[in-house]
């Protein structure tokens, strides 16, 4: 027992195979580059409540193994460093009640791994993340009473980590109008929580819609937010469509337009009479005279395009071979 004596160190002068070690109510200075109590391995319960250690360094119960409960009861903790605690597989029992803890840094937690009571009673914490609250889920004793909980749509995580525990002395700070208030026993209309906290974040999608079927009023949790794309989906698809048609239409049309023109020339001489036709009659007479073409008054004037459809001219009506030959002797 070294309580209330001003130490500013642990006394050298004590047997190194000691168990239990208290140094509270004295004005011990923690080392910034090495572990403290580095002479006690055994050390099974250490209490250095009520000693003014702002921040703890990293590490620095390293040495300390055995340790089974450690009291940093009201020693102005403002931060906790998340390799804190590192080397304390064995601790069992954690006092931090009475400090100036603002938030938590989930990490310090890790190295803990046989932790079994957590006191944080009285503290300055305003909320705790996701994160932590389930760090703090292996713990089975954990104590949030006395701290100024800010009870807003923030502070939900914690009101359904709380109702699990059945922790009920948990209560609010703020707002005035939830002053002393259980966090527990209030509902997400209290915090003021939108309604997409409805569901515990916890629930699958299955177990979601499973509860809205019951509460014929509500649509099933996001299928609402998707019909905008159910109807860009639709209108994509019809435009599609109409593309598609109007390109079959037009090659209908290319392919018709294509076939009303497969003609082929009139032939070189007239279906009359074997006269040659009238553009052929007008070169000769500027070629050979008037009277090389005889007959060439008798020919009627033909289409304007000079074409014709296929099988127009009957077999019965060609020029036979014969006259052919001579009408380009000749010429």
């Amino acid at each position: 027992d070294c309580t209330r004596k001003s130490l500013q160190h642990a006394p050298s002068s004590l047997p190194r195979n000691i168990t239990s070690l208290d140094l509270s109510f004295n004005s011990l200075v923690m080392p910034r580059h090495r572990t403290l109590l580095m002479h006690f391995p055994f050390l099974r319960s250490l209490n250095l409540s009520s000693n003014a250690m702002p921040v703890l360094s990293p590490a620095v119960f390293s040495n300390l193994g055995a340790l089974r409960l450690l009291d940093l009861s009201s020693c102005s903790i403002t931060y906790l460093h998340m390799d804190t605690f590192e080397g304390l597989g064995n601790l069992n029992t954690l006092l931090l009640r009475n400090n100036s803890l603002q938030d938590l840094d989930a990490p310090f937690l890790l190295p803990l791994k046989t932790l079994f009571h957590l006191d944080l009673q009285h503290n300055s914490l305003v909320s705790v993340d996701t994160w932590s609250l389930q760090l703090m889920e292996a713990v089975p004793q954990v104590h949030l009473e006395g701290n100024p909980w800010v009870c807003d749509c923030t502070v939900e995580p914690l009101q359904r980590w709380l109702q699990r525990r059945q922790a009920l002395q948990v209560t609010c700070m703020s707002p005035p109008g939830l002053w002393g208030q259980e966090i527990a026993a209030l509902d997400s209309q209290d915090l003021g929580c939108q309604m997409k906290h409805r569901f515990p974040r916890g629930l699958s999608t299955a177990q979601q819609i499973t509860v809205t079927q019951n509460d014929t009023t509500t649509p099933p949790a996001g299928k609402a937010g998707r019909s905008w794309q159910y109807l860009v989906g639709f209108v994509v698809a019809a435009i599609v469509l109409s593309v598609l048609i109007a390109l079959v239409a037009k090659c209908k049309l290319a392919h018709k337009n294509f076939a009303s023109y497969r003609h082929r020339p009139l032939p070189e001489v007239s279906s009359i009479g074997g006269s040659p036709m009238e553009e052929t009659s007008s070169w000769g007479r500027g070629s050979w005279g008037s009277n090389s073409m005889p007959g060439s008054a008798d020919l009627q004037a033909e289409d304007d395009d000079g074409f014709i459809e296929d099988n127009y001219i009957q077999p019965s009506e060609q020029l036979p071979e014969k006259e052919g030959r001579q009408f380009h002797t000749s010429i």
